[in-house]
């Protein structure tokens, strides 16, 4: 069944309000849990043009593909980012000796969500309990036995804001590994449970390649051998990038203006196997559809590079160049897309930067107008949900 979009845009994009990226959500609308079958999400099929959309499934996915498409796939992987640990309690505020709580507040367990390496062994990271872990303070990682030595070391070189921290670890051989045994995988706080073995496989794409995520590009979580396949069958070609997801995922907007927002940086590669096709389908004026925001992000960051380091009027500039960097990029309505000319994408927050993505490529009252549709027509939302495809 095709539905339209009656509602009024915006008045003006110049004074975006992020309550304008507002809408109600019922907490049962949130999956909780992955389908046991991948391809069977739901996929909410958004015409831009005619102002339309179609309930579909995901396994009708390839068929709206053209054959002459270019599909653009994150292939990054996500590792158990997550560190459950406890407080040296050096640089913690002096307690009465006549408290019975003293040491166990002192040496308290401490939540670590690595989001950025910096270095070697540092790291930028969120920290729980934030108010209480100061610069100085030594963070321990393994078996709370005492005469147990830490598996991992940690100290805190650096504060930022809203449990913002760096940290740098003491070096270690073998330090992924020791991440990977001690590690938890991070989902997002809107899952409200506790991580599981099967998360591991589960909350990852099939072809996740390049470890460096702390979320998993959830767009891409519903494709299997099979549909890849199907697509690869009808002559689709794909191409695949790397964006490491980092804190912006987990970043709220703390501003009224969308304008104010800043993102934080997530390091991408783009080899020239991928950086090739993706100039030539532009060139060849075919379409190049993205699987995922990051996707989006990754791609549109590049050609941004390239328009503000080449003339204009160049003819002979490539839309992007192989590389890797730090992605920035915040897109919201009024942004003019270089790279992307369709997505495939999960539903998303309310007032997130993500949404603001969206709306920027599909217009934002279409968009709101397809949200509420989708939650009135029980679609799953956010990492483990359904889907949409835009075009």
């Amino acid at each position: 069944m095709a539905f339209t979009s009656d509602l009024i845009p915006l008045a003006s994009d110049l004074a975006m309000r992020v309550s304008d990226f507002h809408f109600d959500l019922p907490p049962e609308s949130i999956a909780q849990e992955p389908l046991a079958d991948r391809a069977n999400s739901r996929l909410l099929h958004l015409d831009r043009k005619n102002r339309t959309w179609h309930d579909l499934t995901f396994r009708d996915f390839p068929n709206l593909l053209r054959s002459t498409d270019l599909l653009v796939l994150n292939n990054t992987k996500v590792f158990p980012a997550r560190l459950y640990g406890h407080r040296g309690g050096a640089r913690a505020h002096p307690l009465s000796p006549h408290n019975s709580a003293s040491r166990e507040f002192l040496r308290g367990q401490v939540e670590v969500l690595l989001t950025h390496q910096t270095g070697e062994f540092e790291w930028d990271c969120l920290v729980r309990p934030g108010r209480k872990i100061g610069v100085g303070e030594k963070l321990f990682f393994g078996d709370r036995r005492s005469d147990a030595r830490p598996e991992l070391e940690a100290e805190v070189i650096a504060r930022g804001t809203y449990g913002e921290r760096s940290i740098r670890f003491s070096p270690v051989d073998d330090f992924f590994a020791r991440v990977e045994r001690l590690g938890h995988i991070p989902l997002p706080p809107y899952i409200d449970r506790e991580d599981r073995p099967a998360d591991r496989d589960r909350y990852q794409t099939v072809y996740a390649k390049s470890r460096g995520s702390v979320a998993a590009p959830t767009a891409g979580l519903h494709f299997t051998p099979e549909i890849l396949e199907a697509i690869r069958a009808r002559g689709i070609e794909i191409a695949e990038i790397t964006l490491h997801v980092g804190l912006g995922t987990f970043q709220p907007v703390r501003v009224e203006n969308v304008e104010e927002h800043k993102l934080h940086r997530e390091s991408y590669e783009i080899s020239p196997a991928a950086a090739d096709p993706i100039n030539k389908a532009k060139t060849e004026g075919r379409r190049v559809v993205a699987v995922g925001t990051t996707t989006v992000r990754t791609l549109e960051f590049a050609a941004q590079q390239v328009a503000s380091s080449f003339a204009r009027n160049s003819s002979d500039a490539p839309l992007l160049c192989p590389g890797r960097g730090e992605a920035d990029i915040f897109i919201y309505p009024g942004y003019k897309f270089r790279a992307v000319d369709a997505l495939l994408t999960n539903f998303h927050l309310p007032e997130s930067t993500l949404l603001m993505l969206v709306s920027a490529l599909a217009g934002t009252d279409l968009v709101m107008s397809a949200y509420r549709h989708a939650v009135d027509a029980g679609y799953r939302f956010y990492s483990y949900g359904d889907c949409m495809f835009i075009e």
